[in-house]
């Protein structure tokens, strides 16, 4: 189970607990202000969560139907007509 760090006890202690990821496995949730901001794994654990693989297949979808529609010119604009005042 991750345990949980602020982030100024991560950055007083950060070989310290570089030196436990690496040579024990451990894992850190680093917190700011109570919220988790970062997460410190062993390299070889670093695999996508579902909600990650699901969210860089949804950004592969949009970039590939965004390719494929074409390029339409619409021509010159004004700073007025691309703000309505």
């Amino acid at each position: 189970m991750d345990e949980a760090i602020s982030a100024a006890e991560a950055n007083r202690s950060f070989s310290r607990l570089l030196r436990e990821v690496r040579e024990e496995g451990r894992t850190f949730v680093v917190t700011s202000h109570g919220k988790p901001v970062a997460k410190l794994v062993p390299v070889g654990r670093m695999r996508p969560t579902a909600a990650e693989a699901r969210q860089e297949e949804a950004r592969a979808a949009l970039l590939a139907r965004l390719a494929a529609q074409p390029v339409i010119d619409v021509g010159r604009w004004t700073r007025d007509e691309l703000y309505e005042r």
